[in-house]
């Protein structure tokens, strides 16, 4: 390892994320990275084999997350979110608590079907309008708030198209849909329900016992009733297709590029609803930051962070009890808290590979980076677009250690039933 090399990788890498989270004069995320990127190129620690080697790892998993973001704001754009969560309102019979728990488990299934933005994104505006409309005070509304900001991670774990980070983690090693649904299923299971125990216990003085049930779901608020019923078969008819293509290596974009084109086809056609807001509304610029941020991050691995991680890891794996799941995914999960989910699956896989390990020990990197990102405000993108939008739609702002407190006093503890569960998992497998 070059001393000088990984000293210059690391300062461009902490500029590039300086320029993402600071975004002088409205930079926009993509560009920031891309400066960085450029730089590490001009600099000459990365080459053009690095380049396209970065490409065939994130591309896949890119155009997958983007058509899935497109595919859920088609859905909102039909009224299906708001109907789904005026539901909730009206299943709590009144209740809060009840409430609490029905907007947790609604955002966990959107999270596990349209990726963790989709419900940090889409649901949250929501959510936040109607508990504004049920006569909720800001500490009430705070604490569903930030229970739908947190569960949108915890509970993006079941699906390779639950969460960017788990595409990356698991199509480097091969892992097809199929194979990771079904060793990831009952892990998400265990980090929902304690999300929802810890959760409650963390915010049980803001829920208040009672709620007003008035919050009606009028007919005319469905604008496309043709696509607003094509919910639940799309999301059957994408599982089924994901399945089907993992099981003869077809990457889950070629699924999922075709359904949401075919999706802004429908809402053209039946010009109801606003087709071209869901492809300017997608995130962009986050193919920008993918390839930028982890050209910087390539390089900052192969100068030396590499070897320091697998020294940490490598000594992990004699320990007993699952501790060497634990401690490797909470290894990933802070890197994950300090570099951002994106850059650090990139390095967790490069880290992996250069120890040449297998099994199931693999999948920390995804829970690692799926629940890790709850430990600082500037752990996902999804994190940081979920607190402006929040700022600028809700006019409420998230203070960094309000936000870190629940990230550590919940994220903590999920995230290491949720890696113990995949360890007694190995054993089994």
């Amino acid at each position: 390892m070059n001393d000088l090399y990984f000293i210059a990788s690391l300062a461009i890498f902490i500029f590039s994320l300086v320029l993402v989270i600071k975004k002088p004069r409205g930079i926009g995320i993509g560009y920031s990275a891309s400066i960085g990127a450029i730089i590490t190129v001009l600099a000459g620690f990365t080459t053009l084999e690095d380049f396209l080697n970065v490409i065939s790892i994130v591309w896949n998993a890119t155009l997958t997350f983007i058509s899935v973001v497109i595919i859920s704001l088609v859905f909102d754009e039909a009224g299906v979110f708001e109907y789904l969560a005026t539901k909730i309102l009206a299943k709590s019979n009144g209740s809060g608590r009840r409430l609490f728990f029905l907007t947790i488990l609604g955002g966990s299934f959107i999270s596990a079907f349209f990726a963790n933005d989709g419900t940090a994104l889409v649901l949250t505006p929501v959510i936040v309008a109607l508990l504004y409309r049920a006569g909720m005070d800001k500490k009430a509304i705070f604490a569903y708030v930030m229970a739908v900001g947190f569960i949108a991670d915890s509970a993006s774990i079941p699906l390779l198209v639950s969460n960017l980070v788990n595409i990356i983690a698991a199509t480097y090693f091969g892992i097809e849909f199929f194979s990771y649904m079904e060793v990831m299923v009952l892990p998400d299971i265990v980090s929902i329900t304690a999300s929802l125990l810890f959760l409650f216990v963390y915010f049980r003085k803001y829920i208040p016992e009672r709620i007003p049930e008035n919050v009606e779901f009028r007919q005319e608020e469905i604008k496309d009733p043709f696509i607003f019923k094509l919910f639940f078969p799309v999301i059957l008819s994408l599982i089924i297709l994901y399945s089907i293509g993992g099981l003869y290596n077809i990457p889950v974009s070629i699924v999922s590029m075709p359904a949401a084109l075919i999706m802004l086809l429908l809402a053209r056609r039946g010009k109801k609803i606003d087709y071209v807001k869901p492809v300017k509304e997608a995130p962009w610029q986050i193919i920008l930051f993918s390839i930028g941020m982890y050209i910087v991050v390539y390089a900052l691995a192969q100068n030396g962070l590499i070897s320091i991680m697998a020294i940490a890891i490598g000594s992990f794996q004699g320990l007993p009890y699952g501790m060497n799941f634990v401690l490797t995914g909470f290894l990933f999960a802070f890197s994950a808290s300090f570099m951002n989910n994106l850059p650090s699956v990139l390095l967790g896989d490069l880290t992996l590979q250069h120890l040449h390990m297998t099994g199931l020990i693999l999948l920390t990197n995804a829970i690692g980076n799926d629940i890790g990102p709850k430990f600082t405000p500037i752990g996902s993108l999804a994190t940081l677009v979920w607190l402006y939008m929040l700022d600028r739609k809700a006019k409420m702002k998230i203070r960094t250690v309000d936000y870190m407190k629940l990230g550590l006093a919940v994220g903590i503890p999920v995230l290491f039933l949720t890696l113990m569960t995949l360890w007694l998992e190995s054993l089994f497998i």
